[in-house]
């Protein structure tokens, strides 16, 4: 079944499922700068940082503006699962708002939102605020760069008056990945350390990581070594070639951009004598697009992903001997 056909089919059934009892307004939602009450049911949304714009989408709704994403994205700024979402819709595609690390206030403000949504971002106090004279703002719950991709579909589902419709969604995807999961019974125990490359050392990602995150609750489990390297760095930590050997595990799970930077990294003569390396039991997840749609995922670009994701896995675990 195509993406187009597997998002109407979902948006009909989750109707199906809630339209029984709509979500009433006002509506308060809390996050980590207060609380924001959003009137009556949005119709003009704004969406800032990763994923939110997906979570909007997928259930039922488009936004009038999204941002500009240059990783992974195409000559505009617009990711495939996005574009081919909103096609299935039959609707307009937002206003790509222009690239940039902090929120365009003026082009935001153009579009007369009336609600702002941010559950997924790095927005400061003091964005918050600002953008807060335009409509009302949802922010992360907690901490910047850490909200899962649950609470983004059930935060913003709660927000636009479709909480019933997300915490459906959430359980439909994650009934999602432990089907496609189980396809791969070598997985069951399988220890994983993820990594790239950065200015010549090895990025690791720690276990509050979103990436080890996602794979944990997939059911993998992360190597002890990465606890006992971060020495308390729980998001993530360098290391030297040299000492990729200290970093043990049945697999790793590396993330590069391109096909040359993968091949250079493990054309390294040192890269090589690594224990999972020797063996194959690398899952190399290469290209911007690939990468994006599973570290971490949004509620449109998990069942695109994924499938790819975590094959590239259980091969590695089977090359490991699991």
């Amino acid at each position: 079944m195509s993406l187009r056909s597997l998002i109407v089919s979902a948006v009909i059934s989750l109707g199906m499922v809630v339209a029984v009892q709509a979500q009433s307004f006002p509506v308060t939602v809390q996050h980590a700068y207060g609380e924001s009450v959003i009137p009556e049911k949005p119709q003009r949304i704004v969406t800032w940082g990763w994923s939110t714009q997906d979570a909007v989408i997928a259930l039922g709704e488009v936004p009038v503006g999204i941002p500009h994403f240059s990783y992974g994205g195409d000559e505009n700024g617009a990711l495939r699962w996005t574009k081919e979402a909103v096609a299935a819709l039959g609707a307009e595609f937002p206003t790509i708002l222009p690239a940039g690390g902090e929120p365009p206030v003026e082009a935001i403000a153009a579009l007369q939102p009336d609600l702002i949504l941010a559950v997924y971002s790095g927005l400061t106090q003091e964005q918050y605020d600002v953008l807060s004279g335009i409509a009302p703002v949802v922010a992360f719950p907690e901490t910047v760069w850490d909200t899962s991709w649950q609470d983004t579909i059930t935060i913003t589902g709660e927000a636009i008056g479709k909480k019933a419709e997300a915490e459906a969604l959430v359980a439909e995807l994650e009934q999602f990945i432990a089907d496609e999961t189980a396809k791969y019974p070598q997985l069951a125990g399988t220890s994983f350390a993820a990594i790239a490359e950065w200015n010549g050392e090895i990025n690791v990602y720690g276990d509050l990581d979103s990436r080890v995150q996602f794979l944990v609750n997939a059911g993998l489990t992360s190597a002890p070594s990465v606890a006992e390297l971060a020495q308390g760095q729980d998001l993530y930590f360098m290391l030297s070639f040299e000492n990729l050997d200290r970093l043990t595990s049945d697999v790793l799970v590396t993330y590069f951009e391109t096909p040359e930077t993968d091949a250079a990294f493990f054309g390294n003569s040192v890269i090589a004598l690594a224990p999972q390396v020797a063996k194959g039991a690398v899952a190399r997840v290469v290209g911007a697009e690939l990468i994006n749609s599973v570290s971490p995922p949004s509620a449109l670009s998990l069942k695109w992903g994924y499938p790819q994701y975590i094959k590239l896995i259980a091969d590695a675990a089977t090359a490991a001997g699991k």
